[in-house]
């Protein structure tokens, strides 16, 4: 006869939570909230339902990364769990709601309290970097949108060079994904602009562009962050933190870069106007007879060549003021608060060091 293993309370509750754990690693379970309240400004609680049947939930109010009522359908990923109380519950990691009603529903709560707080500011917006020569990318790389990017990025400019962090776009697990990119962008410094692409979709798909602590990284960025989020009438709220919103991927990369063949237009056209100037002014000359043509042409000629010198003039000072020149001459370039304590950042010609100031006196 095998005899029932004895346990006191609390090795009872340990022993059902590992099997749980075991078993339910991270479950993902989809119902309606009801009873939602929130203690102490830190404790979230609320039941998932469906029917008559019910289970009740818990996150920490600073995870909760959307603005829940009660009748919302939502998804949530969580882990199950028995308590100390012998209460059966789920502790949720991430939360989104289902439907179009519900998700409007939680975007225009939480549109409302980020816009009090001045997340959305236009007066925090930062125009794009023109002459971009290094693009930080968070994208789907199998999606549909990002490779239109590139494709559009290549045949308006080219040679800019790409940095892409594939992350998921949709689901429970994109929001963490994406601040991951964004950490990782921002703590290495080395893009001039940071681009955030999804191409369209339904109401659930893009359900993970409003979440929160998305939305706060967004706003918090060092680096300018342009979003290429859906079609033309899909907004979400990471749209509305970032400092330019493009209507779509591809768009986003028509307001990175300018068209080439739009710009080779406009010299051509500019070349034309010059050549229809001297043209007027030769038959001006006929007519007048105050030159001979051969006078207007070394008139011409002349002024053309002071244009070219004083081009090649500039080229040279532009050149010589090249922060690249001056780093080869030997020179560092310091970036970063220049007091004890602090750390800064030191380009050189070849290598980027970061350090630790130490002392700083009056010159």
């Amino acid at each position: 006869m095998t005899l029932s293993p004895t346990f006191t309370v609390s090795q009872f509750v340990e022993v059902c939570n590992q099997s749980l754990e075991y078993a339910f690693s991270g479950v993902i379970v989809e119902g309606e909230v009801a009873s939602f309240k929130v203690n102490q400004g830190k404790w979230v609680f609320f039941d998932l339902k469906e029917g008559d049947t019910s289970v009740g939930c818990f996150i920490a109010l600073d995870q909760l990364g959307v603005a829940l009522s009660d009748g919302m359908r939502v998804r949530v990923q969580a882990t199950p769990k028995l308590t100390r109380w012998g209460k059966f519950s789920l502790t949720v990691r991430t939360i989104l709601p289902l439907g179009e009603g519900s998700i409007k529903k939680s975007f225009d709560a939480l549109r409302r309290k980020l816009t009090l707080e001045g997340i959305f500011d236009p007066a925090k917006k930062r125009p794009l970097p023109t002459n971009l020569s290094k693009i930080g990318v968070i994208s789907s790389t199998n999606a549909a949108g990002y490779l239109d990017f590139l494709k559009i990025l290549d045949n308006r400019w080219g040679g800019v060079k790409i940095f892409t962090i594939n992350t998921q776009v949709q689901g429970l697990d994109a929001p963490a994904q994406i601040m991951r990119a964004l950490e990782y962008f921002n703590q290495q410094g080395q893009v001039d602009v940071i681009v955030i692409l999804r191409g369209g979709g339904s109401a659930d798909d893009l359900s993970a562009f409003n979440d929160e602590q998305l939305v706060r990284a967004i706003a918090a960025s060092r680096i300018p962050i342009i979003t290429g989020i859906g079609h033309e009438i899909d907004e979400s709220l990471a749209d509305l933190a970032a400092d330019v919103r493009a209507s779509t991927p591809s768009n986003a990369a028509e307001r990175l870069v300018p068209d080439r063949v739009a710009m080779q237009h406009q010299v051509n056209l500019m070349l034309e106007r010059v050549h229809q100037q001297i043209i007027d002014r030769i038959e001006v000359a006929r007519s007048t007879n105050r030159a001979t043509v051969q006078q207007l042409g070394q008139e011409i000629l002349h002024r053309i060549t002071l244009n070219i010198q004083h081009i090649q003039e500039t080229a040279k000072i532009l050149d010589s003021l090249s922060p690249e020149n001056i780093l080869k001459r030997g020179y560092a370039i310091i970036t970063g608060k220049l007091s004890p304590g602090n750390v800064v950042k030191i380009t050189t010609s070849d290598k980027i060091i970061t350090t630790e100031v130490q002392n700083v006196t009056d010159r």
